[in-house]
């Protein structure tokens, strides 16, 4: 009796350590397997950028990396988080037939150096610095996501440079000071690499509401990551930080204003309450699409069309 039960603790034994030694097979399989295909998007992203035709200007404070395309009214195009000069024109590209864009890599992202602490303020300057070099008088700013504190706070010390301010699903101001804040507003450091990415991408749609292809737009990842740790620890923040400085009813241009109900990213009830702080604002409201407007760029290109007419 002592016996079998000795050789049924020993089979047990040897059973989970088959088990055990098959899932650890299995993942070793797995992570060699999504290593090589993520090696092979990348390799795929940095041709896609190469496609773009970026040029790259030595400003006084150092390099800003920019894609220049279309003739017309000028729209400065300033990206989102994970983004660089190619999200910057992609938000653009429907209207490149009509218009001159504009889509220079924000601070820290590819190609562009970082001036100071990196702050909007600072960041637009940098752009004031880019136009002049680039002949370019006044423009409509373009802003999505974390580029929206950039381009509040160009339109808010530019004036004179500005035509007009068109936020899709953008960081907003708050209506009021707030208490406390988070010192930290995005993706640890410690994820912003390619490889990381491309693991948790099948997450985007649960937690992003995003396609987890939208992985493919941001890598490499890699050579995004200073300019994703500065919105995440500076750019993010500045509108708490620093909300006596971002005086919204003080704005001389008038504004437009795009936002999805269902975006997981960019509060949508928060940018309902912050449009009546903007004195000449026009707001549209989709009740989908999520953070990247998804499936109404017909109505958004008509819209934007008809305020830059008007």
């Amino acid at each position: 009796m002592r016996m079998k039960k000795s050789v049924r603790k020993v089979w047990y034994k040897h059973m989970w350590a088959y088990i055990v030694g098959g899932i650890l097979l299995f993942l070793a399989a797995y992570l060699i397997i999504q290593g090589i295909r993520c090696n092979a998007a990348v390799k795929a992203g940095r041709e896609r950028l190469s496609t773009y035709g970026a040029k790259t200007l030595a400003l006084s404070y150092g390099n800003m990396s920019y894609v220049d395309k279309g003739e017309g009214e000028a729209i400065l195009s300033v990206h989102g988080i994970f983004g660089g000069f190619d999200q910057a024109y992609d938000t653009c590209k429907d209207f490149s037939s009509d218009y001159r864009i504009i889509a220079p890599s924000r601070f820290g992202y590819l190609g562009s150096d970082i001036l100071g602490n990196g702050t909007p303020a600072e960041q637009a300057t940098a752009y004031v610095e880019l136009l002049d070099k680039l002949g370019i008088d006044k423009v409509y700013l373009l802003a999505t996501s974390a580029g929206g504190s950039v381009a509040i706070r160009f339109a808010l010390d530019y004036p004179e440079r500005t035509k007009g301010l068109i936020l899709y699903c953008s960081a907003m101001p708050f209506t009021e000071k707030p208490e406390k804040y988070s010192e930290y507003a995005g993706p640890p450091a410690f994820l912003c690499n390619d490889f990381t990415m491309f693991l948790i991408s099948p997450l985007f749609d649960p937690i992003m509401g995003m396609e987890p292809s939208t992985i493919y737009s941001m890598l490499p990842v890699g050579d995004r990551k200073n300019g994703v740790v500065l919105d995440a620890s500076v750019t993010n923040l500045d509108m708490a930080r620093n909300y006596d400085d971002y005086r919204i009813e003080e704005l001389q241009v008038p504004t437009l204003v795009f936002h999805a109900k269902d975006d997981k990213l960019a509060s949508y009830t928060d940018t309902e309450k912050a449009v009546k702080r903007f004195p000449n604002c026009t707001f549209f409201s989709f009740e989908t699409g999520g953070h990247l407007l998804s499936g109404h760029s017909k109505a958004i290109k008509k819209a934007v069309s008809e305020f830059i007419v008007e």
